[in-house]
């Protein structure tokens, strides 16, 4: 509120001394022609009427102090209208101040809807409207996501819990029993640790790049490729790859993440007799990342839900759901930490055709 009033005495202040230069400059205008014609006055002539008083006319020394009156009792008049005028412009303004606390407060679906006339202030509060549904669209989205991730870990854990107490409750249980309750916690353990480990790379795409560096794309998906031949082998999935030099800019870790989720999104949701091809390549000003894998058919209208945490389509080829549903999700949000485009296409045979494309980086030293 006092910033308000600062900046309406300041506005009022900066009218007032237009409208007082404004004065002073009308009585400059009337009181030199007259000044002149005082000067103009022949020496031994006649005195003019004007200087002298006599006649209809007003004497120059009477001129200049009613000029002098008017001055000072123009400084209220103009202080006061100064002050009126900037307080008409400034009311929109407080009512988007009011309208815009309402809303930080917590009414996120609340819109100031300026309307007309369409000015700058109305062009402001549209453009706070618009601020105001990206940020309530955001909150929505950050809350669904804390409710999912809250769910997501209570399970395991409750799990967990389970698993010990019915193991420390049978009296007849031997070492064996022990051992194969030990076995299934570590397992369970491990699948939180993953869950966390998949929720802060999530958090670090999303945050954005925060070093930039130089590096070979063919390399990342080489290391990926190499890592991942075994589980591939286990579950009858062909993996492939085709790499050449593809350098870019940007974070390695990232990157890598972003591999290591496509490719084990397309083993994991493959069959047996399946294939996986992986192909890393420079096109033109672009380096290209594609993932084409074989599995079941994906409805086309599903692949934008499969982008956002927590979904999962289907239960994996044996039943089991063994992913997090983040896999997909962390891809998004890397390739958009990197400005790259994502492409992702559903196979009318089955499984999906996923395409990024990264901006070219200058040659790896």
């Amino acid at each position: 509120m006092t910033a308000g009033r600062s900046l309406r005495t300041r506005l009022a202040l900066g009218y007032a001394a237009g409208v007082y230069a404004a004065g002073i400059f009308v009585l400059v205008l009337v009181l030199v022609p007259l000044t002149s014609v005082d000067a103009g006055t022949p020496v031994g002539g006649p005195p003019s009427p004007v200087t002298t008083g006599e006649g209809p006319g007003i004497g120059l020394t009477r001129l200049l102090a009613g000029s002098a009156v008017a001055l000072v009792v123009l400084i209220p008049v103009a202080l006061a209208l100064g002050w009126f005028v900037a307080g008409r412009f400034l009311r929109p303004l407080r009512a988007i101040t009011a309208a815009a606390r309402d809303i930080s407060a917590g009414d996120l679906h609340r819109r100031l809807d300026l309307g007309e006339p369409a000015d700058e202030l109305t062009e402001l509060g549209r453009t706070l409207d618009d601020l105001f549904a990206r940020l309530q669209a955001s909150f929505d989205a950050q809350r669904h996501f804390v409710a999912n991730a809250s769910h997501e870990l209570r399970t395991p854990l409750a799990g967990l819990r389970t698993l010990l107490e019915v193991a420390l409750a049978d009296p007849d249980a031997d070492a064996d029993d022990l051992r194969a309750a030990c076995e299934e916690a570590l397992a369970l353990g491990g699948h939180q640790e993953r869950l966390v480990r998949a929720l802060l790379v999530l958090a670090t795409g999303e945050r954005g790049v925060s070093r930039m560096e130089t590096f070979d794309l063919g390399e990342v998906v080489e290391g990926v490729l190499a890592a991942r031949r075994d589980q591939a082998a286990e579950r009858g999935v062909d993996l492939a790859g085709e790499t050449a030099r593809a350098v870019l800019a940007g974070d390695p870790g990232l990157v890598e993440s972003l591999v290591a989720n496509l490719v084990d999104n397309a083993v994991r949701h493959n069959g047996a007799g399946g294939h996986v091809r992986v192909a890393a390549r420079t096109s033109g000003a672009h380096v290209t990342l594609t993932v084409v894998n074989s599995g079941p058919v994906v409805p086309g209208d599903q692949i934008e839900r499969l982008f956002q945490p927590f979904q999962r389509l289907a239960p994996d080829r044996d039943g089991r759901r063994d992913g997090h549903g983040l896999g997909l999700a962390i891809v998004g949000a890397v390739a958009r930490a990197h400005r790259a485009a994502l492409d992702v296409r559903a196979r009318p045979e089955g499984g999906l055709s996923v395409v990024v494309r990264f901006a070219a980086g200058p040659p790896a030293r």
